[in-house]
């Protein structure tokens, strides 16, 4: 293990004093927060998935002060990119697993999640996490350096050093912003085209492709580029074009009414086949692949943990003089966690008791070190929160079916447990990557540390109010917000607890993932594409082939994390996602209050494909044509 920590030297050194946890920096950190964490909760929502905002954080903290405000300080902008992803982190945490409890409330019948409620949970779960990293920074940021690589922390260190080029790429990020932001507006808002294509094939057999021409979508598809784009198109082709094919054929003239559909099979049409049948077999691929994650990172856990207690008495050992080695002290994060755990026991309002208290300790911790480990080797996108997510639910399952019996309130227990889970996963992978950025321009930990605990505070008050409104606008599980990964953890939950799952569809799902598995291929992105409807992985591979361009040999794309440079086109696209995001938190406003922006005019499907090109055209500019001009 080549470590070369003791040799390193931060861009800043530690006797250099610069602007750093500033009124500017807190104000505009916070405002980036509450948008990525808005923008993260809809996206998650709408596709099942998130963006890492680190790298477009740091690209708007370090243009905002030094280009806008004219601050040379790189200390600031690292903490304005440090208390905004915070936000993101957090969102991607809560969407995955609080919205189960509105859908399961919805079927039980009990009143739905309170914005105070869920504005608990979401605060409790960020700051346990970064309590539960920060005495893990010098074992793993600092002792590790050289070893743990933590690929979007060192990405967000280059941005920040390379601060001249700020001005145009911030220009991308905003043109997005306007741009998505225009076209949800004009789509969804006036209703002057519609956001949706769709075209039934009749033959050989039945089913229907189609695509959802929004920003967001085309945008991630983008970012996670052609190969993961294609897996997940790939999975909902399995679903759309064999299996729900199959049932039509073998069923066209079946009197038989099979669970969960409450209609004879020859009366379903694709849509009800994909709502009854492919969204468990889905689901159970995506469990599988979620699991399989989970074991595959055995080794990596068990390094964790040897490393860990080898370190703990570094860990532990005193306070340095360094400015760019002093933590929050050790009793003011023990003593945080303490009061933390009492309150998650004794209030009211959340009601785990002592033995969800354990589990969260138990689990958060433990799965607070796997995280941050696994994010420092492979990055933030591979980190399998929701396996790690998945198996707390199940074993808490297990234990509060054994010891409480089954009940609502013992449901409620469960998914109050793997909620603050999978919420301290997040945030604890997000304060490692942050910490790793800090590391590297010499920042001073325990400002950081401050500034992520002001990032999931202000992100946490503004999700409870923002996913309440969601849910009174659409409703998740709705084709507006499918809200998948929280469909999962329903499902997960409900069928350990009440026994009523078709497990028949959720091993066929899992008997799908071991044959993926088998092929050496990436199971989440097919399993998860199978799971969504075809309509959204149609254009998250149009945007995946776009990014695909860049990889030819006459349009290069340059190596980011060895060069320092970063595409317009994921900034771009970044912002497109932003753009499209807040306004539809905005649409949902105003569908609560009953306002229609409607126009009256609709330019028909014609008009979508034309306003559909036109979408593809700027994110081409900003991508390929702006790669050609350089």
């Amino acid at each position: 293990m080549a470590n070369n920590y003791k040799g390193f030297k931060p861009f800043i050194a530690a006797d250099q004093i610069l602007p750093e946890l500033t009124f500017i920096s807190v104000i505009s950190g916070v405002i980036l927060a509450i948008v990525f964490g808005v923008v993260n909760a809809y996206l998650g929502l709408k596709v099942g998935m998130t963006i890492s905002a680190s790298i477009p954080a740091a690209v708007v903290a370090m243009s905002v002060t030094r280009v806008i405000m004219k601050r040379d300080s790189i200390l600031e902008s690292n903490m304005v990119q440090t208390i905004g992803s915070a936000g993101e982190s957090l969102a991607a945490g809560v969407v995955f697993t609080i919205p189960a409890m509105f859908l399961w409330a919805n079927e039980a019948g009990v009143d739905a999640p309170s914005v105070k409620f869920v504005t608990l949970i979401s605060l409790f779960g960020g700051i346990l996490g970064i309590m539960f990293m920060i005495p893990l920074r010098k074992a793993f940021i600092v002792k590790e350096h050289g070893y743990l690589p933590y690929p979007e922390g060192t990405a967000c260190a280059n941005v920040l050093l390379v601060g001249e080029e700020g001005g145009e790429k911030a220009k991308a990020t905003f043109a997005g912003i306007g741009f998505g932001a225009i076209y949800k507006m004009l789509t969804d808002g006036l209703k002057l085209f519609s956001s949706k294509l769709e075209i039934h094939i009749r033959n050989p057999f039945s089913t229907l492709i189609g695509m959802d021409a929004l920003p967001a979508v085309l945008g991630v598809g983008f970012i996670i580029g052609k190969r993961i784009a294609g897996f997940m198109l790939a999975g909902s082709l399995i679903g759309w074009f064999v299996i729900i094919p199959l049932i039509s054929v073998f069923g066209m003239n079946s009197h038989a009414i099979i669970f969960p559909a409450s209609n004879e099979i020859g009366q379903l049409n694709n849509w009800d086949i994909w709502n009854a049948y492919i969204r468990y077999i889905g689901a159970g691929a995506v469990a599988f692949g979620g699991m399989i994650s989970l074991i595959k990172s055995i080794p990596i856990i068990y390094e964790t943990i040897v490393e860990t207690i080898k370190d703990y008495h570094e860990i532990i050992g005193g306070k340095s003089a360094l400015r760019t080695e002093q933590d929050i002290p050790l009793s003011t994060v023990g003593l945080t966690i303490l009061f933390i755990i009492f309150a998650i026991t004794v209030l009211p309002s959340i009601r785990i008791g002592i033995m969800g208290t354990l589990l969260i300790v138990i689990f958060g911790f433990f799965f607070a070190t796997v995280s941050s480990r696994i994010v420092g080797l492979i990055g933030s996108s591979s980190n399998p929160i929701s396996g790690m997510t998945i198996a707390t639910l199940i074993i808490a399952s297990l234990v509060f079916k054994k010891t409480c019996g089954v009940g609502n309130e013992t449901i409620l227990n469960v998914f109050t447990v793997g909620a603050i889970i999978c919420i301290i996963v997040a945030m604890a992978g997000d304060t490692s990557q942050d910490l790793k950025t800090g590391f590297l321009v010499g920042a001073t930990p325990y400002k950081q540390q401050i500034g992520e605990i002001i990032g999931g505070v202000v992100s946490a008050l503004a999700l409870g109010c923002v996913l309440v409104l969601l849910n009174k606008a659409w409703g998740f599980g709705s084709s507006e917000l499918p809200a998948p990964q929280a469909t999962l953890v329903n499902l997960v939950v409900e069928g350990v607890m009440d026994g009523n799952l078709p497990w028949s569809l959720i091993f066929i799902g899992v008997g799908i993932g071991i044959v993926i598995e088998l092929l050496e291929l990436p199971i989440l992105p097919i399993a998860i594409g199978l799971y969504l409807p075809i309509h959204l992985t149609t254009t998250i591979f149009i945007g995946g082939l776009i990014r695909g361009l860049l990889d030819l040999e006459w349009i290069q794309l340059s190596d980011f994390e060895r060069h320092g440079k970063i595409d317009f086109g994921i900034l771009y696209a970044s912002g497109m996602i932003a753009g499209e995001g807040v306004v539809g938190v905005l649409l949902a406003l105003l569908a609560v209050l009953h306002i229609d922006l409607s126009i009256g005019i609709n330019i028909g499907a014609f008009g979508t494909v034309i306003l559909f090109g036109v979408l593809l055209y700027m994110l081409m500019r900003w991508s390929i044509f702006k790669k050609i001009q350089d």
